[in-house]
């Protein structure tokens, strides 16, 4: 299989994942040990939005704008960071206030999110790969 039919599912898998975390998120009650803050959310799904238009122009463009490769994998690295720091919702409490678990319609447990933010990493490092291999 090539590297580029890769990238194009990665590309693709990454768009998912973007927009499965907002709508996760933006919901009243979302599954986790902790809140996360809008905050993280918006600057994920703003860093995301930015990087998949971005790295879509580069792929698009046939590999010839190098800048334009760079700036979309900095967006992606920013994307996978709060995405890394939305996994942490999962940490147990610890303490005499800690509050339980919630959890949602989506699944039970950590397990789609960690499928979904560790593959970003695995993906972006891909990514990485392909911009200086090509």
């Amino acid at each position: 299989m090539k590297p580029e039919y890769i990238v194009y599912v990665l590309t693709f898998l990454s768009a998912v994942v973007i927009v499965l975390t907002r709508v996760r998120l933006s919901q009243a009650q979302a599954a986790g040990q902790h809140q996360v803050g809008m905050g993280t959310v918006n600057a994920h799904t703003g860093f995301g939005v930015i990087a998949l238009v971005i790295w879509v122009v580069f792929l698009v463009t046939g590999n010839d704008m190098s800048l334009v490769g760079v700036v979309a994998l900095f967006f992606y690295w920013l994307t996978v960071v709060a995405g890394l720091l939305i996994l942490l919702r999962w940490l147990p409490s610890r303490g005499r206030h800690a509050s339980a678990s919630a959890d949602d319609s989506w699944s039970e447990g950590p397990g789609l999110s960690i499928l979904a933010h560790v593959g970003m990493l695995v993906g972006v490092c891909v990514f990485t790969w392909f911009y200086a291999t090509h």
